[in-house]
């Protein structure tokens, strides 16, 4: 059969038409509304409290979960009870999960110590990696993890709830307007009453409570948070010098380890303060930045406050959720994966959070030693 230009062309958009309406491609070529495959993501350790966040977390279709480790076998019972867990996909072993489940990221709550031995695990696989904040126990440890992550060209990220406050970006956007004119001064406050008075679970308390396994106390626990924000509040600069002091109010209850930290921070042009601790009357995430012009008060995850010179009173604030997928770290670990984040600068980042180690291990030899500590170069 002859056939003419007119058929041709008419056949062209017959076929264009079919291939947007059932999302198939023409010549091999993937189709724009084609819907992104969700991200194969692996759960390494039960044995932190945040494990929650992700094992109770509504499907939102970018990520799937195909496997957990978890080396205590009463716990990982009791955890695939709790959450109604495949027993198909819970494993004693994690490179016997990695292998079987194939994921293309790990999320790692175990304790502080063990993140080392995952990245590892995962990096000779070329899977990415988020561990649960902060990113390692020491200096040694990080810069292990990061010549791993690096060889294998894998994301290494640390997730912080904190990242996900909406008030704490609209802090930051404020201040590089010059709200408040020159940062002089950012004072980051977190902690709870203590975590057997909070009642954690006793899994979690046994390595937060260990000087190895967690590094530290209070000052690991919480003082990770204002060092991860003063570091991203500082366009990524190494502060000069950490001095740090810690206390044990409750040596009863944390032998081991402080409860109480304070750490301070200096630049060329400023100065951070971070206090840390078991002791607060309430839990709290909260900063105070203030500036040559001014004052902020960042409250919580969506209230703010501003104080201008010369202002009777600060101005608050409702700041709006996030959105996705800068909203929840799954979320964004998904498109870092993806490739539609590119995580270079931000809270999550490696950069960061390299500093971040550097500061604490700096904190606990300059409450250890009672002295001023010079950071120096990286």
């Amino acid at each position: 059969m002859r056939t003419t230009p007119t058929f041709h062309l008419t056949l062209f958009f017959l076929l264009g038409a079919l291939s947007s309406a059932t999302g198939s491609s023409v010549r091999g070529q993937p189709s724009a509304v084609r819907a992104e495959a969700p991200v194969r993501v692996a759960v390494a350790g039960f044995s932190h409290g945040h494990v929650g966040w992700i094992l109770g977390r509504e499907d939102r279709g970018d990520i799937e979960v195909v496997g957990y480790w978890e080396a205590d076998r009463a716990l990982a019972a009791r955890m695939q009870a709790r959450y109604g867990l495949d027993p198909a996909r819970v494993f004693m072993d994690l490179d016997a999960m990695l292998e079987a489940t194939r994921p293309e990221a790990v999320v790692v709550f175990t304790s502080i110590y063990d993140h080392l031995a995952v990245v590892r695990a995962a990096a000779a696989r070329g899977i990415h990696v988020m561990v649960e904040k902060p990113l390692a126990v020491s200096r040694e440890h990080a810069r292990a993890m990061a010549e791993a992550a690096r060889a294998a060209g894998i994301h290494l990220l640390t997730n912080y709830e904190t990242t996900w406050y909406g008030s704490v970006h609209e802090a930051r956007r404020q201040v590089e307007e010059g709200a408040i004119g020159t940062l002089r001064k950012l004072i980051v406050y977190d902690g709870h009453q203590g975590p057997q008075e909070i009642g954690v679970g006793e899994e979690f308390l046994a390595w937060l409570t260990d000087p190895t396994l967690n590094g530290g106390g209070a000052l690991i626990d919480f003082g990770c948070y204002g060092a991860n924000l003063i570091t991203w509040l500082m366009d990524g600069r190494r502060p000069l010098s950490v001095t740090a002091v810690t206390q044990q109010f409750k040596p009863d209850r944390y032998p081991r380890v402080d409860d109480e930290a304070t750490i301070v921070l200096t630049y060329p042009d400023a100065q951070g303060i971070i206090q840390a601790s078991w002791n607060w009357p309430y839990s709290r995430k909260d900063m105070h930045l203030y500036g040559t012009g001014g004052a902020l008060f960042q409250d919580d995850p969506t209230r703010m406050r501003v104080r201008r010179s010369g202002e009777p009173a600060p101005t608050a604030y409702e700041v709006p959720a996030r959105t996705p997928p800068f909203d929840d770290p799954f979320a964004y670990l998904a498109a870092v994966v993806r490739g539609r984040v590119d995580p270079t600068g931000s809270l999550s980042s490696l950069e960061n959070n390299l500093i971040v180690v550097d500061i604490l291990d700096a904190a606990r030899r300059s409450a250890q030693t009672g002295t001023t500590v010079r950071l120096g170069e990286p």
